[in-house]
């Protein structure tokens, strides 16, 4: 498995298909697409995973992370968890966030994310707001 960064037009089409089946394909487009950086899976050069991370300021915003239903629950997603959080330990971000759907709850602690507040609904689907603080660089151990 490859993973590597995607123009935005490659990953629409599997947010698309995972997360809002039964929307219009332009439900799977959000504001700040255009800057954001777009992650994808890759197994024998099909993509069949893909991320979007957010940055404002100190903060990384994880946004439309969907696996092919077919490659789910082979540890694609954690591998592609890992890879940015790893990324974002070397910049200045300090904030890791994500409003993760209820049922994936489970997953995202995995990575020491913990959620802040109570559950809430999009479009008939449960979420909760889930997060991480990254210690800033000039904690971290060096070489």
């Amino acid at each position: 498995m490859e993973i590597k960064h995607i123009p935005l037009e490659s990953a629409l089409p599997i947010r698309h298909a995972v997360l809002w089946p039964s929307k219009p394909p332009s439900f799977c487009q959000v504001d700040g697409d255009e800057t954001a950086l777009h992650y994808g899976a890759f197994v024998d050069d099909k993509l069949v995973s893909v991320a979007s991370i957010y940055l404002t300021g100190n903060k990384a915003r994880l946004r439309k992370f969907a696996t092919l239903p077919d490659y789910q629950g082979q540890g694609i997603g954690t591998q592609m968890i890992e890879r940015i959080l790893s990324q974002l330990a070397l910049t200045e971000i300090e904030y890791f966030w994500c409003d993760a759907r209820s049922s994936a709850l489970g997953f995202y602690r995995k990575f020491g994310l913990m959620q802040e507040g109570e559950e809430f609904y999009k479009s008939e689907v449960a979420y909760c707001k889930m997060s991480l603080h990254i210690p800033p660089k000039s904690l971290k151990p060096k070489g």
